[in-house]
Formats: C-alpha cells, sequence, structure tokens
C-alpha cells in the first residue's frame, strides 16, 4: 500500500526532488576564496517513488549533491546512487520495499532490505565511497558522481561496513565495523591499510545485536560503544518493537587497540544513553577522552514517541574520561544547547583537538538545524553562527586552508535552504569568525533537499581518485 497519511518526511524541504542537472557558473553572493579548491559533497534520501507504508527519514533512495569549487567559480550536480535496490525499482517503476518502521519483508524474493547508500561519505586511497551501515560500500567515480558499484575489497569484506570510518591522517589506515542485528558475532571490526587493502576483520563480542551507528579512533585505540538501542527477534515474534531502547541497561564503551581483538578490548560502563555521532577522541596520561553528542534516550527509529519523552531525543555535547589504569569512567555535559552532526578538521582525528563544530537544533520536534556552533573545546566557550530566520542546514564540513599550521584556519561548509524563498544556497563560513556572516553564498539551481553527511574532496585527490 502506497503511504497516504502527511508525513513530514516527504513535505517542504525533506521531499525528494527528481531531477538531476548540471549547473555551470553558478551565482556567488561574496566572494569564494581563491585558495578553496576542491569538491563538497553531501549524501541523502531522497527517493525516487512514493514509498510504501510508513516513511522514515532514513529510508529513502540515496542521492550526493556535488558543488565544484575552483578560481572562485562553482559548479552544481547531483545524481543518484544507482545501487542494486534503486535500479530494481527504476526498471519496476514503482517502490519495491518497505522501510525501518514497517516489519522485515522476509517473503520479498529480492531480498528483505536495500542498501540505500543514502547516509556519508568518504575518501581513502584513490576511492571515494557513498556508505549505509546495512551493507558494502559504494565506489562513487569523481567529479561526475556517476555510481561505479559496490565495492568489496577484492571481496574480503564479510561483513556490512559502517557510514562512519575513520582515517588516520598520520598512518593513512582506515578502521571500519559492521554490526550483525540478529546473529553473533554481532560486531566485527576491521581496518584498511594506506594502500586500500583490507588487512584484517575480526569479531568483538557483544551480548546482543545494537544499532551501533558510529564510533571513534585514538593515535592507538579504537572506541567501541555498545548501546542500549538493542535488537530482539523475540521482541518482533511477540509482536512488539523489534528495536528498541532499553533504559535499564547501561551504556558499555568498549576500548581495543588497534590492532587488538576481542581478547584485549577493555569495556567500560555508564548510564544509558544513545550516541548517533562522534565528534573525536584522543589520548591523555591514562585516560582515553571520547568526545560525541549524547542523547539520554532515543525513539528515532520508532514511528510515535512516547509522551514527554521529546527532551531525552535532543542530542547535546558530552565528554567522557576513561582511564585505563583505575577502570573509571567520568562523563560530563559541555553544553546544554541541543546540537549534532559534530565534525572536526580531519588532519587532527584521533588526536588532542581544541576545536570542534556542531550543527544547531531548532526548537521543532522534527530534526531542523538552524545554526553553526563553534566549540573552544580547551576553555569551554563557544561561538555561532546564525542561519537567519526561517533558514536552516545541515552537518558543517570542515576545509581546512591549504598550508594552514592552525587548527581552525579553514572553512565551514554546508548546505541552507531558505524556506522564504524556498531556495537553496551553499554558504562558506570562515571557521576562525564564525559569527560573521558567510564568506560566500553559492545558489543552487534546485532545491537541495535537507540531508545526512558530508565530505570536501580537494583538488588533490580529485585528481588522484581511481
Amino acid at each position: 500500500m502506497i503511504a497516504t497519511t502527511a508525513n513530514p518526511f516527504l513535505e517542504g524541504n525533506f521531499a525528494p526532488i527528481r531531477n538531476e542537472i548540471t549547473a555551470d557558473s553558478l551565482t556567488v553572493i561574496g566572494q569564494l576564496p581563491l585558495d578553496l579548491s576542491g569538491m563538497f559533497v553531501r549524501n541523502g534520501p531522497n527517493p525516487q517513488f512514493p514509498p510504501i507504508g510508513q516513511y522514515h527519514w532514513f529510508d529513502g533512495d540515496g542521492m550526493l549533491h556535488g558543488v565544484q569549487i575552483g578560481n572562485g567559480q562553482a559548479q552544481y550536480h547531483n545524481r543518484y546512487i544507482q545501487t542494486q535496490g534503486f535500479n530494481i525499482e527504476r526498471d519496476a517503476g514503482h517502490a519495491i520495499w518497505t522501510g525501518l518502521l514497517e516489519p522485515p519483508q522476509l517473503d520479498n524474493p529480492h531480498g528483505p532490505g536495500k542498501n540505500t547508500a543514502n547516509t556519508a561519505l568518504i575518501w581513502h586511497a584513490g576511492q571515494f565511497f557513498a556508505l549505509w551501515e546495512g551493507g558494502a560500500p559504494h565506489a562513487i567515480k569523481l567529479p561526475s558522481l556517476d555510481t561505479a558499484g559496490v565495492y568489496t575489497y577484492d571481496q574480503k569484506l564479510v561483513s556490512p561496513f559502517t557510514a562512519h570510518p575513520k582515517v588516520d591522517p598520520v598512518t593513512g589506515e582506515m578502521m571500519f565495523f559492521g554490526y550483525s542485528p540478529a546473529a553473533p558475532p554481532y560486531l566485527h571490526y576491521g581496518i584498511v591499510s594506506a594502500s586500500g587493502e583490507l588487512l584484517r576483520t575480526v569479531p568483538i563480542d557483544l551480548p546482543i545485536g545494537v544499532m551501533m551507528h558510529d564510533f571513534a579512533i585514538t593515535e592507538h585505540y579504537t572506541i567501541f560503544m555498545d548501546l542500549p538501542l538493542t535488537f530482539s527477534p523475540q521482541r518482533m515474534q511477540r509482536g512488539e518493537p523489534v528495536l528498541m531502547f532499553e533504559p535499564e541497561r547501561p551504556s558499555r564503551f568498549g576500548i581495543v587497540p588497534r590492532y587488538g581483538d576481542n581478547h584485549n578490548i577493555r569495556w567500560f560502563e555508564s548510564p544509558a544513553c544513545y550516541v548517533f555521532h562522534t565528534l573525536n577522541a584522543y589520548e591523555e596520561g591514562d585516560e582515553v577522552v571520547l568526545v560525541a553528542c549524547r542523547m539520554s534516550r532515543t525513539s528515532v527509529l520508532v514511528s510515535e514517541p512516547t509522551p514527554g519523552e521529546t527532551d531525552g531525543d535532543q542530542a547535546r555535547l558530552y565528554r567522557w574520561r576513561f582511564n585505563l589504569n583505575t577502570g573509571t569512567v567520568q562523563e560530563e555535559a559541555l553544553d546544554e544547547r541541543p546540537s549534532d552532526f559534530p565534525r572536526v578538521n580531519e588532519q587532527y582525528l584521533g588526536r588532542a583537538t581544541r576545536y570542534g563544530y556542531t550543527a544547531r537544533l531548532a526548537p521543532d520536534p522534527i530534526p531542523l538545524f538552524d545554526g553553526l556552533i563553534k566549540y573552544d573545546l580547551s576553555n569551554g566557550s563557544s561561538q555561532t553562527h546564525e542561519f537567519g530566520a526561517g533558514r536552516y542546514g545541515g552537518e558543517a564540513v570542515f576545509v581546512p586552508r591549504s598550508g594552514a599550521t592552525a587548527e581552525d584556519d579553514g572553512w565551514l561548509v554546508t548546505f541552507v535552504y531558505d524556506t522564504g524563498e524556498e531556495t537553496s544556497e551553499l554558504v562558506v563560513v570562515n571557521a576562525q569568525d564564525v559569527s560573521a556572516e558567510p564568506v560566500a553564498r553559492v545558489l543552487m539551481p534546485q532545491r537541495v533537499p535537507y540531508g545526512f553527511h558530508g565530505a570536501w574532496v580537494s583538488q588533490e585527490q580529485l585528481i588522484n581518485t581511481k
């Protein structure tokens, strides 16, 4: 049955667009920095057909929106990610799969679900990937954004592949994981070499399947989050949700040496919470420090949240200190303002960073972001960039200035939608003066729906993409 009831994720700027276009010589308000050279690409859900049953924002087919910048000029193009599921539905002329709010389609001849590749992006070892945590990456050609196909590392990939792999900026290695909802091992941990070879994948024991959206790395360790958003086939058999937040279960954080395994992982417990996105982690003396956006609970994957519990779904920046000597955990809130989509200058990933950036959540029951927050983690201060009345954006990607020596010398780049004008633009903000007006606003030739995660691909990386 086609969904007919009003759905906020199919309306306004959440609504999908159908046209794949290319547009050159975009209008720029202000001035694009002449040393800003490369391509900003953002991933997000964009269903090609009216969905079946209840539609969740996470369900849509992946669509890439790219803005290539050089010599003060910009061009835009957008492309669907040509996944197997997308092509099957395109050939059929209608939706075949239901979404996350519906029971699994165990009788679907094409399989119970589809890899939408709609969540995040990463460039590594000459490859650019569109990612979705329930399956393999999709290789994307640059700058065309055409889909090369599923990428399995010469068939060495034996698990799903997280939407948020981490690339060590010093060694060039990429760490990833994959979780299994229903059958052990519930977690696999893998490492890809700087040259792009999948070196190893090891199982990590968990007591039950959990939704693990993100993780973190330091110079020597990898941090996994066994949080109480659990999968239970037994619940599903009783007619209850297969995925549920269990507040009586503690949160567990597993810290393992980078080349360790289940034999030398150490687990630390803290009160129940959920974390969709980590900002960064690093080592400080005997401690491993994690900074992430914490929710006290989550109803993000239920159709109707419990009344009065919406504030628990609000993510706020927190810091955890795990003492490897004493086994103790310290957890502290860094800000009371709700925000998510944290990013850092990735040239410092896994090392102590002074600055972090998040998207500020607007006071609205649906996820709208009305500004950016720059945190100075060394002194607890912050600055805010306001998008303006009726203007909403998303995750801001930090783009370092070529040759910069200061951690925050660069720009924050994101798409912003103006609800009054019904237009979209790419905004470029000076990361050292985030409260100021954007240094440039690039007007988009069509509406860019709200999406998830983006990536900046430098001009050098564009040239070296396979």
